[in-house]
């Protein structure tokens, strides 16, 4: 990807303007849906806030730029301080993916009533990354937003069961993010169908990735 900085300077300054503000938007939902629902432990962190800073993970964000494959810097809250804390922990994962699928619908009618090429070229890549980013953190693997979200839908006790599976989260990961043979890794063949289906909705031509 940062090879496109020479090769295609202005399609790397769209992506990263639709990175950041893809990261951004997502964090500061969950910073919001916490403040809403009794935790003000992200607003005292400086979370609740549309500041890319407070939410851009410098060696996430580098990662993204170089293997687009990368983080933002995680928001951190209380579950003692929620009233439902397991139920409320999940609708404030869950907030981070709805807020990248709400900011793409409305980038998809914008998209639609612009002629402009510059604004087409930036909508279309934030379109792209807030749908990627939705769909991957709906994955159920800690540290991703479905692994709260399964524990929140599930009966209390297989949600017990299921959080024992949060120490092992990041060995699942990274062994379904590694390539296989050489080809695509197992988590983009499973994600990558949903994301190229919601892509033919939002973008007037399809972009399969």
């Amino acid at each position: 990807m940062i090879g496109e900085l020479t090769s295609n300077p202005v399609g790397f300054l769209f992506w990263v303007i639709a990175l950041v503000i893809a990261i951004t938007i997502h964090e500061f939902a969950h910073a919001w849906a916490a403040e809403r629902l009794g935790d003000p432990t992200p607003r005292l962190m400086g979370r609740l806030t549309l500041n890319p800073l407070a939410h851009l993970d410098p060696l996430g964000t580098i990662m993204l730029l170089i293997a687009r494959f990368g983080w933002g810097k995680p928001v951190q809250f209380d579950p003692f301080n929620l009233r439902h804390p397991r139920r409320d922990s999940a609708i404030i994962s869950l907030a981070g993916p709805v807020s990248n699928l709400l900011l793409a619908t409305v980038c998809s009618v914008l998209l639609r009533l612009s002629l402009d090429y510059w604004i087409i070229g930036l909508l279309d890549n934030l379109i792209i990354l807030n749908v990627v980013l939705a769909v991957f953190n709906l994955v159920p693997i800690h540290p991703l937003d479905g692994f709260k979200i399964v524990g929140g839908v599930l009966p209390e006790e297989y949600a017990r069961q299921w959080a024992e599976l949060e120490g092992y989260g990041m060995i699942f990961l990274i062994v379904l993010i590694l390539p296989l043979g050489g080809g695509a890794s197992p988590i983009s063949q499973l994600i990558s169908p949903v994301i190229n289906v919601l892509l033919s909705i939002f973008l007037p031509s399809m972009r399969y990735i």
